[in-house]
């Protein structure tokens, strides 16, 4: 029998399973607060939560210089510093205009690296900027861990490795070990001065993945929604600027360590159902929601996560993946905002996209019309 939730399945659809942020009334970083100003390098910041983050620091006053292929830069932020050049050094200029700030002697009071999975990429970079950084800082994933079967694990657990990773060619199913050994190279480069981020499913505006963009659009269109087991399972997510609002605070304060950076806080657990509820009085739609059981989804090859975004059955080797600590996190600082302001500002996000962007988009995750349609017959016509 099929398991479209299986580890191997899991790790090919997800690669990058990321972090959503909800369901608190904190603030996210006081406007308040009065650091000192940082130099911030970031390699890369034009994806998904880059944007988000240069926005933040510029707000709260800070420098930042970038270091990407230029090939969003100057649209998103054209007053900002950017190093032109790729993190792989076969291509093109390589780390050469890097290479030339630090051989003339620049340096940073902080470097974030966004999301490589590459552990050689990583560790180049974090070996060129050796001396020339005072922390640096990784931005992980939850796929690192080796173990997803035990709920309310913390950072302690055991993390996957590569060694072999730079003799190794990439595929889906490693992304959580090459996580994992990037995070291992950034501890031996620095090994005092670090901060590793590891978030799980990223929602909220910039979501390009459309996995935390499925449901709030879903249930605004109404009418009978195919919606994932019988509501209870619990989920975790991370909106991108809760995630930025910690990472900047993490700079400010010179905070270091390991966190794990998912929500809600524990006191106040999610659950898929409870996400659908809050789609549906967000948008006050007539959403219909048909739960349907993990072993009639399993029949008709609808996949957890990609297809039923955001939900994995708390079952065998994912028993644990929805319910992680994040205690370390909070403790340091972590904070999330209502998740209603999350499906909100999704939702406006994804208006304000243009038809062909959303055209684009639109069929990374969830479910097309004609196959939910084709899926709540069959659960209708059950004997």
């Amino acid at each position: 029998m099929r398991h479209p939730w299986n580890r191997r399945r899991f790790l090919k659809t997800t690669a990058a399973a990321g972090a959503l942020t909800l369901l608190s009334p904190l603030p996210g970083l006081a406007a308040s607060r009065g650091p000192r100003r940082l130099d911030v390098l970031i390699l890369g910041g034009t994806g998904q939560t880059g944007p988000h983050l240069v926005r933040s620091l510029l707000d709260r006053g800070h420098t930042v210089t970038l270091f990407n292929r230029g090939n969003r830069s100057d649209e998103l932020f054209p007053t900002v510093e950017c190093l032109i050049g790729d993190r792989d050094p076969a291509n093109a200029a390589g780390l050469d205009a890097l290479r030339a700030e630090v051989d003339r002697g620049r340096t940073w009071d902080v470097c974030i690296d966004i999301w490589p999975h590459i552990p050689r990429m990583v560790q180049n970079a974090a070996e060129l900027l050796r001396g020339s950084v005072g922390r640096y800082m990784y931005v992980s994933s939850l796929s690192a861990y080796a173990d997803h079967s035990i709920p309310d694990m913390d950072e302690d657990a055991p993390a996957s490795d590569a060694p072999d990773a730079d003799a190794t060619e990439f595929t889906m199913e490693l992304f959580g070990p090459f996580k994992g050994e990037c995070e291992k190279r950034v501890r031996a480069v620095f090994p005092d001065s670090h901060t590793i981020y590891r978030p799980g499913l990223i929602v909220g505006p910039r979501d390009f993945s459309f996995r935390g963009v499925y449901w709030p659009v879903r249930v605004r269109q109404g009418g009978r929604v195919l919606a994932p087991g019988d509501g209870t399972d619990r989920i975790q997510v991370i909106d991108a600027r809760d995630l930025v609002d910690f990472q900047v605070r993490c700079m400010e304060d010179g905070t270091g360590g390991t966190f794990n950076v998912i929500g809600p806080r524990a006191e106040t657990p999610l659950t898929i159902g409870g996400l659908l509820e809050t789609c549906r009085a967000v948008s006050g739609s007539d959403a219909e929601f048909v739960w349907a059981d993990t072993a009639f989804l399993e029949e008709h090859e609808v996949g957890a996560w990609m297809n039923m975004p955001c939900w994995i059955p708390a079952e065998g080797e994912y028993a644990g993946f929805g319910s992680r600590s994040n205690a370390r996190a909070v403790a340091a600082g972590l904070t999330f905002r209502p998740l209603s302001d999350t499906v909100r500002a999704t939702l406006e996000w994804y208006d304000g996209l243009d038809d062909a962007t959303r055209d684009r988009i639109s069929g990374r995750a969830g479910l097309p019309p004609e196959r939910e349609a084709e899926v709540l017959a069959a659960w209708d016509a059950r004997g």
